[in-house]
């Protein structure tokens, strides 16, 4: 039983602080206080164990760092042939680098992988990462799927029930036959967990091989008509509401109409933090 006289410590944990003001993520931030990046009140910390208050003065690299932004999220429609992370081993193109160069500095909530295209959301903070993240969010996953070959509803209902792979065991999905076209057939499937390639590794169980796989939506939030390598905020309000996130006033300008922006955009430095002057925008890729 705890001791009613031991009161919690004040503030929040160094690491959020830094990734609630786009330093870094979370874990980032913790191997960056490791390397001794990072000073509060002119004391170099070495441990990320230390809560940090608003008049703490932290500085990493020497910097003072930025006043946390309110927690942002945007959809982005990933382009086939890039990978979600903010460095590849294998040098492979990032979504970092197609990115608007005013953005601020985000993380993706959750991954498609290389050959999967559609919509990824962004965030600029590490809380509203793991919430989205969560299994036990619960948020449906919808995605167009077209597979080789000619499924049938007995085929596909052993995915309805929920299949195992590798020892691994998948829950239920939704799957919807929608049309067969020549030697392809058209698939919607519903996910809540989003493990690892599940639905490929999932419809290849049943053999049937994906040689299309597009996201269409992440729980309330929807693709709708961004096309490949666009970028837009969605309203902050509209966050705060379904995300259940503490009512807190809203920027209006975050609430105006968004504009649509046609210029060429340099890649975009996934390090370097920029700072977005316009709430709701819109990008064309490169």
């Amino acid at each position: 039983m705890s001791d009613p006289s031991i009161k919690p410590p004040q503030g929040d944990r160094i690491a959020k602080v830094l990734s609630r003001a786009g330093v870094a993520s979370r874990r980032e931030a913790e191997r960056m206080i490791e390397a001794g990046r990072v000073r509060v009140n002119g004391a170099q910390i070495m441990s990320p164990a230390l809560n940090v208050t608003p008049a703490d003065s932290i500085t990493v690299d020497g910097t003072p760092i930025a006043a946390p932004e309110p927690p942002r999220l945007w959809l982005f429609h990933k382009p086939l042939g890039l990978v979600s992370t903010d460095n590849d081993e294998k040098g492979r193109d990032t979504i970092y680098s197609i990115l608007p160069e005013d953005l601020p500095r985000v993380m993706s909530v959750g991954r498609l992988d290389i050959n999967s295209e559609g919509l990824l959301l962004l965030t600029n903070d590490g809380g509203v990462k793991r919430k989205l993240e969560l299994p036990s969010t619960g948020w449906l996953r919808r995605y167009r799927v077209r597979v080789n070959g000619r499924p049938t509803d007995d085929l596909l209902e052993p995915l309805r029930k929920g299949v195992t792979v590798d020892a691994e065991a998948f829950q239920p999905m939704t799957v919807t036959l929608d049309r067969q076209q020549g030697a392809n057939a058209w698939l919607t499937i519903g996910i809540r967990e989003g493990r690892n390639r599940e639905i490929r590794r999932a419809l290849a169980a049943v053999d049937l091989s994906v040689n299309r796989l597009i996201r269409i939506n992440y729980g309330p939030f929807q693709l709708g008509e961004l096309k490949p390598g666009e970028v837009e905020e969605i309203r902050r309000k509209t966050v705060r509401d379904q995300l259940g996130l503490e009512p807190e006033e809203v920027d209006k300008a975050a609430e105006q109409k968004p504009a649509k922006v046609t210029r060429q955009r340099k890649a975009r430095d996934p390090q370097r933090k920029r700072i977005s002057s316009t709430p709701r925008t819109v990008r064309k890729p490169r």
